[in-house]
């Protein structure tokens, strides 16, 4: 079982025991001396490059009306890093194109914060909100910022297919849903110097040791360091080659050993 499968039973016999003494059923607690298991630390899948989220954010077709609702989704979740759950329960008042800011009520934790929106994103909200949405809303009062065929919110389960299904056909070599483009946005703030307590911020982490976890997949920086300081980075293929070719031509040739 995994660790999380088993703090839930092991939880659940200390709560049960612990009820048990508090009820004078038994004397003493024998659950109380019992250690839960450690949580595992593993880092995420290989973020996407660059290149492969503008193949992501490229497969919607634009030319048909929910291809650009789709394309407003996929822009909005690289843009701000929200989670499914946080982009099914926006409204059309979250969205503030003024201000290019973004209102995520009841994130994860119960706690509301204000996001920033980029400008390409926006631009594929506002054409989406005019051109898309009155043809999808079949209610007026219907609030929910993203609509399905039907009229309807999404459900999470449902976005995490799609966006599924979206990487495949972007040629991403991994399986991957929603958090992917989470953990790009992360990623590539992070790569492009931005200070990870603005990231903690923007993701919504109560914790900084969570966002930490970024700076241990983002590898570039530390290449960088490494071809500045490592001696054998400075060096050229070349170089390394003559240098390995002379310590061969140094050896003391072989003498044949006369048979006995």
């Amino acid at each position: 079982m995994g660790w999380s499968t088993q703090c839930k039973h092991l939880g659940g016999l200390k709560h049960f025991f612990r009820w048990l003494a508090r009820q004078n059923v038994i004397v003493h607690n024998p659950a109380s001396e019992l250690e839960l298991p450690r949580a595992e630390k593993k880092l995420p899948y290989e973020v996407l490059t660059l290149s492969q989220v503008e193949k992501l954010l490229a497969v919607p077709d634009v030319r048909d009306p929910l291809g650009v609702r789709d394309r407003a989704l996929l822009e909005l979740f690289y843009s701000t890093g929200i989670r499914r759950t946080e982009l099914c329960r926006l409204d059309l008042p979250d969205l503030n194109p003024e201000r290019r800011t973004l209102h995520v009520r009841q994130g994860k934790g119960k706690k509301d914060r204000i996001v920033p929106v980029g400008a390409r994103a926006l631009h594929w909200l506002e054409r989406y909100l005019q051109e898309v949405r009155p043809r999808l809303c079949l209610d007026t009062h219907t609030q929910a910022l993203f609509l399905t065929g039907y009229g309807g919110a999404f459900n999470p389960d449902v976005v995490s297919r799609m966006v599924s299904r979206w990487l495949k056909q972007a040629g991403v070599p991994r399986k991957g849903g929603c958090h992917t483009l989470r953990h790009a946005c992360a990623t590539h703030m992070l790569e492009c110097g931005a200070d990870i307590r603005f990231i903690q911020q923007l993701l919504g982490h109560a914790n900084l040791d969570t966002t930490a976890i970024y700076t241990e997949v983002s590898i570039k920086q530390l290449q960088e360091v490494h071809a500045r300081c490592h001696p054998a980075a400075k060096l050229p293929a070349a170089a390394g080659e003559a240098a390995a070719n002379g310590a061969e031509a140094a050896k003391p040739a072989s003498v044949p050993v006369a048979n006995v």
